[in-house]
């Protein structure tokens, strides 16, 4: 028995639903029909990187280390190429695995035999065992990425699909990990709408067709998932947030140039449709907003009237944090004495809550909501499942001390892409946020979350061992 997760990496749920209504992808719509399809959330920052952490590890990108695709390392505890700033985009992505909290096993150290290609998260592969990230495969990637270079990226995709394939097909492998990373560049680059789009679609349903072909032949089980990590919005303009700053007189550090421009703010964004700002870049220990508010209330005033800016999160320490919008007011999100999520309005419902407040005019009670609780009630929202994203990010050690998540049509980096940006994620927005997931597996509970599939491919290796 072999357990396969494919990413469609960037695709939203209603994108795939209507091609698969459409006969466009009918080894998807076999899928779907044989098995079970569900819309999920994934996490905040919703980056590629930081949001393969559920999947590989059932936590939240913050509870794991990662805080975003790009973050500074207030500890100072590994400087790589960039110092103390953190961006997993190019050669340092395969730097993640050594950011990653130890405390808790990836998929792969808990399976015998696992398999991955173009994932971002491999902690626990053999070098022979992570297809693609070699030493003789890192350069021609590289130049591929570097120049915008989507086409090639497709070729690329899908020589390594073959050679995975070829590698299931042996049945050596009990859990496998392929990431379809086309989608994503071509929403980029081209709209997530765009023809292009679902060319790069068709190449998850032949992976997915020949992987069930293969196994039928050999009279050999396959579990299989179909997952995203985050889905796209279109973008009309861009706020380039690290000038915003500098404008303000603040020396800056952000990305590429981090080893230079003052020790005040560092700007790190995801996406690009979220930031941590850093603040008084001095201090090993990071500070919590009551204290700062004093010094740094007129950016967040500033921030928050911005048209860019959907919601600021101020975080209060790691069981609190304030949530700010422009035209819907404030509230704190905090976290009770008994591991609840209560929800508290102070002037107004930036969340989107209001039908789900009690007499009192909160959400939660004294005792606080549950996960699943907390996710029912949000669920329907612009933001879902807004209250465990919040705390499980802003209660990070790793992130910053302001955290923006950008308002619809706009992203927050105008510069240094090698893809131009029509299109964006990463905010907590669930255009973003919601993603698909179509698997043969039959779960135990409806999956609510991407962390699910780490729970669902532990079960299918869990039953192999049986």
């Amino acid at each position: 028995m072999t357990a396969v997760i494919l990413v469609a990496d960037g695709v939203r749920p209603d994108t795939l639903a209507a091609a698969i209504d459409a006969g466009q992808l009918p080894a998807l719509a076999a899928l779907r029909r044989d098995g079970a399809s569900h819309v999920v959330t994934s996490v905040f920052p919703s980056v590629t990187g930081p949001a393969y952490v559920p999947f590989l590890m059932g936590l939240h990108p913050g509870e794991a280390g990662i805080p975003g695709i790009r973050w500074w390392d207030r500890a100072g505890t590994r400087a790589y190429a960039h110092g103390n700033a953190r961006s997993y985009v190019g050669f340092e992505a395969l730097r993640q695995d050594g950011d990653l909290t130890i405390a808790h096993p990836t998929l792969f150290e808990l399976a015998e035999r696992p398999l991955a290609a173009l994932t971002p998260i491999g902690r626990g592969l053999r070098d022979d065992a992570r297809l693609g990230a070699g030493i003789a495969s890192w350069p021609r990637m590289a130049w591929t990425h570097f120049r915008g270079d989507t086409r090639g990226w497709l070729r690329l995709e899908a020589a390594l699909a073959d050679r995975v394939a070829a590698r299931v097909a042996t049945g050596a492998h009990d859990l496998v990990l392929f990431a379809h990373q086309c989608i994503d560049k071509f929403s980029h680059l081209r709209g997530h709408d765009a023809p292009e789009v679902l060319a790069a679609m068709r190449g998850v349903d032949d992976m997915v067709a020949r992987l069930r072909d293969d196994a039928a032949r050999a009279g050999r089980p396959l579990d299989l998932l179909v997952v995203s990590d985050h889905g796209h919005s279109p973008v009309h303009a861009h706020l380039d947030l690290a000038d915003l700053v500098r404008a303000r007189g603040h020396g800056v550090l952000a990305h590429p140039w981090t080893f230079a421009g003052g020790d005040d703010v560092a700007v790190m964004v995801s996406g690009n449709a979220m930031a941590h700002l850093y603040l008084e870049l001095g201090r090993r220990e990071r500070p919590w907003w009551p204290v700062l508010g004093r010094q740094w209330g007129s950016l967040v005033a500033e921030l928050e009237a911005h048209p860019a800016v959907d919601l600021l999160l101020l975080p209060h320490g790691p069981d609190s944090c304030e949530v700010r919008s422009a035209t819907r007011g404030a509230a704190l999100v905090r976290r009770t004495r008994r591991g609840g999520l209560r929800y508290e309005p102070t002037d107004g419902d930036p969340l989107e809550l209001a039908s789900a407040l009690d007499a009192s005019g909160t959400l939660g009670g004294e005792a606080g909501l549950d996960a699943d609780a907390a996710y029912d009630a949000s669920r329907g929202t612009t933001y879902p499942d807004a209250l465990t994203q919040v705390l499980a990010l802003a209660g990070s050690q790793r992130a910053g001390e302001i955290i923006v998540s950008a308002a619809p049509g706009w992203d927050l980096r105008s510069r240094w892409e090698p893809i131009p940006h029509r299109s964006t994620h990463g905010s907590l927005r669930r255009e973003h946020l919601l993603v698909p997931l179509l698997t043969t597996l039959v779960p135990d509970r409806v999956p609510r979350r991407t962390a699910d599939v780490f729970r669902l491919a532990r079960q299918a290796m869990a039953t192999t061992r049986a």
